[in-house]
């Protein structure tokens, strides 16, 4: 028997082994991954930005880990030699209406205790001669770039170092004993606590052992497009004033740790879990599970759906794509945005009895089994803090 078994080897399974063999170095920890290797999924196809915090309201779980989260990844790479360009980032506005917005963005950093600094457009000129905005920009000193694939290697290594073990191409399958006992398609495991980090199968899973009763994951993709010209006409992450209602920030600049520049991400609805490119991994019972929300989504507009889903779509045209991201600068080659890099899937957790969004983390659990329901972005800036959070509240009462 173990210990623990954690399943999902993305960045929070492993920011929570990582967390339960500091705190209990002797415990056996085994980590279950359906694919051959950790991060395929979400982690793994992460934008690589360290987000510094200022986006949410200051009561909610996603202000303080972000921000904790932020500059503690950042020491990290930097303690073990892993990349990370400090790149920091700007918020632009683009006309007076947006400015409300841009100023409650500075609020929520002040309250969250996030560094951040609302300046004029003659002093952002200063900084970054070829970024755009109207009257105002909050700028973020902390905001960083980190390849998401390094650290996750590194941290798989250093488990494995310590006597953790990994079973890959290893998925889980049923849940015996509504408790302590699972089988996977090749052993049967037992375990004095399961933990459920399973990211678009977080939710089926969690139902089998009685949780995520009033919840349903809904897949969107997001996908980046490269610019590959040699000149750098963008030297730091460029953001625009987002719509505070809904969970995605917009069309925008990142610059990575390499220095490559790229705009996105999309935010497309998607038709089942793992809906990266054309029909490869379909399965017929999540696209009639998937689709039969998003039609009740679209029919009722919750939270603005169809307006998000008519715009998304028009983002598949790269003229329109490019062009929301020309605006927030003096001057780019629109020519030079010209390879698509690999799409990712946010896991984003519906409530299926309201139709709203979930924007903060979601765990449930007992004294056997603990589910990470919505681990949402920036779930890879808060991974350390959010990994802590659950073990101290969820795994050891």
């Amino acid at each position: 028997m173990y210990d623990y078994i954690i399943i999902g080897a993305g960045i929070i399974g492993l920011a929570i082994a990582k967390t339960l063999n500091e705190k209990y170095p002797d415990r056996k920890i085994v980590i279950l991954e359906k694919e051959k290797d950790v991060g395929y999924h979400s982690s793994g196809r992460n934008s690589g930005v360290l987000h510094a915090g200022f986006y949410y309201t200051a009561n909610s779980l996603k202000a303080k880990f972000t921000r904790d989260g932020c500059l503690e990844m950042a020491k990290f790479c930097e303690d073990n030699n892993l990349s990370i360009n400090k790149c920091k980032k700007v918020v632009v506005a683009n006309d007076e209406s947006e400015l409300d917005s841009l100023e409650e963005l500075y609020r929520r950093g002040i309250a969250n205790g996030v560094e951040v600094e609302l300046i004029y457009e003659d002093k952002l000129r200063g900084f970054y001669p070829n970024v755009k905005t109207y009257k105002k920009a909050l700028f973020s000193p902390n905001t960083a770039t980190i390849n998401p694939i390094e650290i996750l290697q590194f941290l798989k290594k250093d488990l494995i170092n310590k006597g953790i073990e990994f079973r890959f191409n290893e998925a889980y399958n049923t849940n015996l004993n509504n408790n302590e006992i699972l089988t996977t398609k090749k052993n049967r495991l037992s375990a004095k606590k399961i933990i459920n980090s399973a990211g678009l199968y977080a939710d089926k899973i969690a139902k089998d052992f009685g949780y995520s009763k009033n919840y349903t994951i809904i897949p969107f993709k997001g996908i980046y497009l490269k610019y590959t010209k040699n000149d750098k006409p963008i030297t730091t992450n460029i953001y625009p004033v987002p719509n505070l209602k809904n969970p995605f920030l917009g069309v925008h600049y990142t610059v990575t740790v390499d220095n490559t520049i790229k705009i996105g991400p999309t935010a497309i609805p998607a038709f089942w879990r793992e809906n990266y490119k054309g029909f490869e991994n379909f399965k017929l019972t999540e696209f009639l599970e998937i689709i039969k929300y998003e039609l009740k989504l679209f029919a009722t507009n919750a939270f603005g759906f169809r307006n998000l889903a008519f715009e998304e779509i028009r983002k598949y045209y790269k003229p329109y794509f490019v062009n929301l991201a020309t605006k927030m600068v003096n001057k780019i080659d629109v020519n030079g945005f010209n390879e698509w890099s690999k799409p990712g899937i946010r896991a984003q957790l519906l409530d299926t009895n309201t139709l709203e969004l979930l924007q903060d983390f979601v765990v449930e659990g007992d004294e056997n089994t603990i589910h990470v329901l919505n681990a949402v972005s920036p779930a890879f800036t808060s991974s350390f803090p959010f990994a802590r959070w659950v073990v101290e509240n969820y795994i050891e009462k």
